[in-house]
């Protein structure tokens, strides 16, 4: 069997937060964002369609999860969830807290600038995160 392995665009510089039933949850290295990514642990998918019936809803239902879990820990005023997928072909999805003055606002945050998380203050949202996923999980 051959061990699943994330593509090395979606680990460099972001931090894995934990594994969720199907998804490995990273926190984007943006601190421009609070800025969360999902991605199922499955080879060869690029698209959401490419999963099982049984793995679609398990996505769904982690996708919805990480959207209460952002929403009580970074209260944006709007999430933005997409998967893309145009330059890391392998899935995942996004999952960002916006608000109505953070620098790319009302615009997508892709190319917007990049602000790098200090230690402490990454760890303390790995933290916040955690408690809240055993909390509404």
């Amino acid at each position: 069997m051959n061990k699943f392995i994330i593509d090395s665009r979606l680990t460099t510089g972001n931090s894995t937060i934990q594994e969720l039933s199907l998804s490995t949850l990273l926190l984007s290295g943006n601190a421009l964002f609070p800025w969360v990514i999902l991605v199922p642990r499955r080879d060869d998918v690029r698209e959401i369609i490419d999963l099982s019936e049984a793995e679609r809803i398990t996505l769904m239902e982690e996708i919805s999860l990480m959207s209460h879990v952002m929403q009580e820990v970074f209260k944006p005023e709007k999430l933005n969830i997409a998967a893309f997928g145009n330059i890391v072909p392998q899935l995942h999805v996004h999952i960002i807290a916006r608000y109505s003055n953070d620098v790319a606002w009302p615009d997508p945050v892709f190319g917007k600038g990049k602000e790098t998380y200090e230690e402490a203050q990454r760890d303390g949202w790995i933290q916040a995160l955690c408690e809240a996923i055993r909390r509404l999980g």
